[in-house]
């Protein structure tokens, strides 16, 4: 199981001051020797192929990022616009210093796209419990190559996902709200204790959810929206995925009569 509560948004963003979110990842370290030898190899054509790829190298490598922001880059927050210049600009490693990412998916088939080469926009949201703010990267793949046009920011209420969200904030702070929505079955899918090479299934109930229940990140969480934004549906997919380690957590929720309830725990 992870566990990772409490420390999230300091190690991605610092402190966040509250309403101040549009250059909140701010990295001023100098550059370390696995960034100086990642900054040296020439990144493959193929990492434009999937957004995966290519934000892995965006995140690492300064001389790429640099050259695929489009300066100046247009800011909108609460409506207003500004522009950052490439002398302004901090180096944005996303989720890269920490051992995991979040992301959200309506369904088990839209999850699919994450490997679908023929997406040409992405969007990155940051989206911070403590402000109540989304910060949104907009990124476009232009002639081949992915580039970051335009950040956005705006309150988790006015956010498609923004009903599952709230949601899941209270969900993750508030142990006897999580109990409660709980479905009438949850079902568990997980490794076998007695048989490292098996899994196992079985019926989560109100009084053993606890002995499975994940930590989850209750400070701020990452989102990726592969291609166009869709109208969000009544059933939520939170994947929380390890960067370097190989383990990932799945729970999936649906919404009846306004009110979201867990249905499955995969891990």
């Amino acid at each position: 199981m992870f566990s990772c509560k409490g420390k999230q948004a300091a190690d991605v963003a610092g402190d966040v001051p509250q309403d101040t979110v549009d250059t909140a990842t701010v990295d001023t370290t100098d550059i370390d020797p696995m960034e100086q030898l990642i900054t040296a190899t020439p990144v493959p054509r193929a990492a434009d192929e999937l957004f995966d790829d290519f934000l892995f190298n965006f995140s690492a490598n300064r001389k790429l990022q640099m050259e695929r922001v489009a300066f100046p880059l247009k800011v909108v927050r609460r409506g207003d616009t500004s522009y950052v210049s490439r002398e302004a600009w901090q180096m944005e490693r996303f989720f890269m210093r920490q051992d995991y990412y979040t992301v959200l998916f309506d369904n088990e088939r839209q999850m699919d796209v994450v490997k679908d080469t023929s997406v040409n926009e992405a969007i990155v949201e940051k989206i911070y419990f403590n402000t109540g703010a989304v910060q949104q990267y907009l990124f476009r793949r232009i002639r081949g190559a992915w580039m970051l046009l335009a950040m956005k920011t705006e309150a988790i209420s006015a956010n498609r996902n923004g009903s599952f969200l709230e949601f899941y904030h209270r969900f993750v702070t508030d142990s006897a709200f999580q109990t409660e929505s709980l479905g009438r079955t949850v079902v568990f899918v997980g490794p076998d204790p007695d048989d490292d090479f098996a899994r196992m299934e079985g019926i989560l109930t109100p009084d053993t959810w606890a002995a499975f229940a994940p930590e989850l990140p209750d400070r701020m969480i990452y989102n990726i929206v592969y291609g166009p934004p869709t109208p969000p549906g009544r059933t939520k997919i939170f994947v929380m995925r390890g960067i370097a380690n190989g383990q990932e957590v799945e729970m999936s929720f649906h919404r009846e009569n306004d009110r979201w309830e867990l249905d499955k725990l995969t891990n």
